[in-house]
């Protein structure tokens, strides 16, 4: 009998035109495969619905961003007592908000980029010299809870208030150190180190076209010319991390390289599943091609993540 799969894509988050890229590659991929009868659904509010007229054997969560990758439809699904992929309610939740998880790093000596929280409602005017003084220019402002490199902005003190007000929905961002050096992205399945890239962005960074946009040009080599021991420092640090804070499935963790010290970003709970992405390219170097990486998803499913 064929198993049941409801793979989540779009969603409402900034990401979702990521997400449904993400759930037709995986779609397009277990339609080979007999073993299984697939569909993809919304999040929407015919949703529960579809899952107690389905009865699914297995949910993938395709969804990126906010609402699919904060806990929120992992909430949803642990009240289903449907099994689910990647990770769960409180992982989720934690990976997704930068300064939560950024806490957690520095509690456990995990090198990251300093930052201070900008508050809009507060308005500190002081904003300029506050960064001179903690972190100095260029800086990083971000949303706390946004993935893909949404709203992401390198300032200097000429256009940061400029910059600033981009952001002003948000109500709290945050403000950080600027790392130069390289980008070096490390894949977790499970327990298995799954390995390392780097990425050469044509664009001032590794933005949200560098990641997705063929156009940009990103470079992605692999194996990273790095030592040995550097690679290991790093992908130890990627497990740690993965660990620390409960993750399940797959999680990819981006990290800059500068003089010689690994300074860890952000951790991805659900990393994208498309024909850029990192997570596949790294898994079909180590071995693992594309159909082998989604059933491995697939069987690590559970309740209760």
């Amino acid at each position: 009998m064929k198993k049941k799969i409801i793979i989540l894509g779009g969603g409402i988050s900034r990401e979702r035109l990521i997400s449904l890229e993400t759930a037709k590659s995986v779609y397009k991929e277990l339609k080979k495969n007999k073993k299984y009868k697939t569909i993809i659904a919304e999040p929407d509010d015919n949703f529960l619905k579809k899952i107690k007229s389905l009865k699914p054997d297995i949910i993938f969560n395709a969804l990126h961003g906010q609402f699919g990758e904060d806990g929120y439809i992992q909430t949803i699904l642990e009240s289903q007592k449907v099994n689910y992929t990647h990770s769960g309610v409180l992982a989720s939740s934690i990976a997704m908000d930068k300064e939560i998880s950024k806490k957690i790093f520095l509690k456990n000596k995990i090198l990251t980029p300093k930052y201070i929280k900008y508050n809009f409602n507060k308005k500190n005017k002081n904003i300029i010299s506050l960064i001179e003084k903690k972190l100095k220019f260029p800086a990083v402002i971000k949303p706390i809870n946004e993935g893909s490199s949404v709203n992401v902005y390198i300032c200097t003190k000429k256009n940061l208030i400029k910059n600033l007000r981009k952001l002003s929905a948000y109500d709290e961002i945050l403000i950080e150190e600027f790392i130069p050096g390289r980008e070096i992205q490390v894949a977790i399945m499970g327990k298995i180190k799954l390995g390392a890239i780097e990425l050469k962005p044509k664009r001032k960074f590794y933005d949200y076209k560098a990641k997705y946009s063929i156009k940009a040009n990103t470079k992605h080599l692999i194996p990273v010319d790095l030592e040995k021991k550097k690679i290991k420092e790093v992908m130890n640090t990627a497990l740690k991390v993965h660990k620390l804070i409960g993750c399940k499935g797959v999680t990819r963790s981006d990290f800059k390289f500068y003089k010689n010290k690994f300074y860890l970003l952000e951790i991805n709970t659900q990393p994208g599943m498309t024909k850029l992405s990192l997570v596949p390219e790294i898994a079909n170097y180590r071995g693992i091609n594309f159909a082998n990486l989604i059933e491995w998803i697939l069987k690590d499913a559970s309740r209760n993540r």
